[in-house]
Protein backbone atom coordinates (compact mmCIF):
# COMPACT_ATOMS: atom_id res chain seq x y z
CA UNK A 1 0.00 0.00 0.00
CA UNK A 2 1.42 3.40 -0.89
CA UNK A 3 1.88 6.15 1.67
CA UNK A 4 -1.02 8.28 0.38
CA UNK A 5 -3.56 5.49 0.78
CA UNK A 6 -2.10 4.42 4.10
CA UNK A 7 -2.49 7.93 5.51
CA UNK A 8 -5.86 8.60 3.88
CA UNK A 9 -7.58 5.62 5.40
CA UNK A 10 -6.98 2.64 3.20
CA UNK A 11 -7.02 1.35 -0.36
CA UNK A 12 -10.61 2.41 -1.08
CA UNK A 13 -9.97 6.09 -0.57
CA UNK A 14 -7.68 8.12 -2.80
CA UNK A 15 -6.49 11.53 -1.72
CA UNK A 16 -7.76 14.20 -4.13
CA UNK A 17 -5.61 17.30 -4.49
CA UNK A 18 -6.24 20.55 -6.39
CA UNK A 19 -3.14 22.56 -7.36
CA UNK A 20 -3.66 26.18 -8.38
CA UNK A 21 -0.55 27.70 -9.94
CA UNK A 22 -0.02 29.77 -13.09
CA UNK A 23 3.42 28.25 -13.62
CA UNK A 24 2.11 25.50 -15.88
CA UNK A 25 5.32 23.46 -15.94
CA UNK A 26 5.58 23.50 -12.16
CA UNK A 27 1.94 22.46 -11.71
CA UNK A 28 2.22 19.65 -14.29
CA UNK A 29 5.38 18.23 -12.71
CA UNK A 30 3.84 18.46 -9.26
CA UNK A 31 0.70 16.64 -10.44
CA UNK A 32 2.75 13.85 -12.04
CA UNK A 33 4.88 13.40 -8.93
CA UNK A 34 1.77 13.35 -6.72
CA UNK A 35 0.11 10.72 -8.93
CA UNK A 36 3.21 8.52 -8.68
CA UNK A 37 2.75 8.61 -4.90
CA UNK A 38 -0.92 7.60 -5.06
CA UNK A 39 -2.46 11.07 -4.87
CA UNK A 40 -5.08 12.03 -7.44
CA UNK A 41 -4.07 15.53 -8.55
CA UNK A 42 -5.66 18.11 -10.82
CA UNK A 43 -4.36 21.55 -11.65
CA UNK A 44 -5.77 24.94 -12.54
CA UNK A 45 -3.82 27.89 -13.95
CA UNK A 46 -6.18 30.58 -12.63
CA UNK A 47 -8.65 31.28 -9.89
CA UNK A 48 -11.57 31.12 -12.32
CA UNK A 49 -10.47 27.71 -13.58
CA UNK A 50 -9.98 26.49 -9.99
CA UNK A 51 -13.48 27.59 -9.00
CA UNK A 52 -14.96 25.78 -12.03
CA UNK A 53 -13.07 22.60 -11.07
CA UNK A 54 -14.20 22.85 -7.45
CA UNK A 55 -17.82 23.18 -8.57
CA UNK A 56 -17.54 19.94 -10.60
CA UNK A 57 -15.29 17.82 -8.42
CA UNK A 58 -14.56 17.15 -4.76
CA UNK A 59 -11.06 17.65 -3.41
CA UNK A 60 -9.52 16.83 -0.03
CA UNK A 61 -6.89 19.57 -0.11
CA UNK A 62 -6.02 22.57 -2.28
CA UNK A 63 -2.53 23.96 -2.78
CA UNK A 64 -2.79 27.55 -3.97
CA UNK A 65 -0.02 29.83 -5.20
CA UNK A 66 -0.21 33.29 -3.65
CA UNK A 67 0.77 35.32 -6.72
CA UNK A 68 -1.46 34.67 -9.73
CA UNK A 69 -2.72 36.72 -12.66
CA UNK A 70 -6.29 37.89 -12.19
CA UNK A 71 -7.65 36.48 -8.95
CA UNK A 72 -4.74 36.18 -6.49
CA UNK A 73 -4.23 33.40 -3.96
CA UNK A 74 -5.83 35.32 -1.09
CA UNK A 75 -8.96 35.92 -3.16
CA UNK A 76 -9.05 32.24 -4.13
CA UNK A 77 -8.66 31.28 -0.47
CA UNK A 78 -11.67 33.44 0.43
CA UNK A 79 -13.80 31.86 -2.32
CA UNK A 80 -12.74 28.31 -1.39
CA UNK A 81 -13.56 28.97 2.29
CA UNK A 82 -17.09 29.97 1.21
CA UNK A 83 -17.55 27.09 -1.24
CA UNK A 84 -16.09 24.24 0.84
CA UNK A 85 -15.24 25.50 4.34
CA UNK A 86 -13.99 22.10 5.51
CA UNK A 87 -11.43 21.72 2.70
CA UNK A 88 -7.91 22.62 3.89
CA UNK A 89 -6.12 25.16 1.72
CA UNK A 90 -2.33 25.20 1.77
CA UNK A 91 -0.76 28.40 0.45
CA UNK A 92 2.45 28.12 -1.54
CA UNK A 93 4.50 31.08 -2.71
CA UNK A 94 7.84 32.20 -4.00
CA UNK A 95 7.08 35.84 -3.21
CA UNK A 96 5.83 35.68 0.35
CA UNK A 97 6.06 37.97 3.28
CA UNK A 98 5.17 37.71 6.95
CA UNK A 99 2.18 39.99 6.35
CA UNK A 100 0.87 37.77 3.55
CA UNK A 101 1.40 34.64 5.66
CA UNK A 102 -0.43 36.21 8.61
CA UNK A 103 -3.33 37.29 6.38
CA UNK A 104 -3.64 33.81 4.85
CA UNK A 105 -3.68 32.14 8.26
CA UNK A 106 -6.21 34.70 9.55
CA UNK A 107 -8.45 33.91 6.55
CA UNK A 108 -8.35 30.19 7.29
CA UNK A 109 -5.40 28.77 5.35
CA UNK A 110 -4.27 25.46 6.81
CA UNK A 111 -0.63 26.30 6.15
CA UNK A 112 1.81 28.47 4.27
CA UNK A 113 4.95 27.17 2.54
CA UNK A 114 7.60 29.04 0.55
CA UNK A 115 8.98 28.00 -2.85
CA UNK A 116 11.16 26.27 -3.51
CA UNK A 117 9.69 23.61 -1.28
CA UNK A 118 11.01 20.09 -0.98
CA UNK A 119 8.51 17.76 -2.66
CA UNK A 120 8.34 15.29 0.26
CA UNK A 121 7.60 18.14 2.68
CA UNK A 122 4.74 19.35 0.45
CA UNK A 123 3.41 15.82 0.01
CA UNK A 124 3.57 15.10 3.74
CA UNK A 125 1.74 18.34 4.57
CA UNK A 126 -0.98 17.65 1.97
CA UNK A 127 -1.46 14.09 3.26
CA UNK A 128 -1.53 15.27 6.85
CA UNK A 129 -4.26 17.79 5.99
CA UNK A 130 -6.29 15.26 3.99
CA UNK A 131 -6.17 12.74 6.83
CA UNK A 132 -8.08 15.19 8.99
CA UNK A 133 -10.78 15.81 6.35
CA UNK A 134 -13.88 13.66 6.16
CA UNK A 135 -15.63 13.48 2.81
CA UNK A 136 -19.34 14.20 2.80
Amino acid sequence: MDRAREISGGPDRDVRLLIVDDETGFAEVLCKRMRRRGVEAASAESGDEAVRLLRREEFDVAIVDLKLQGMNGIEILKVFRLMVPEMPVLMLTGHGSEEARDECIKLGAAGYLSKPVEFDRLLDKALELSAGRERA
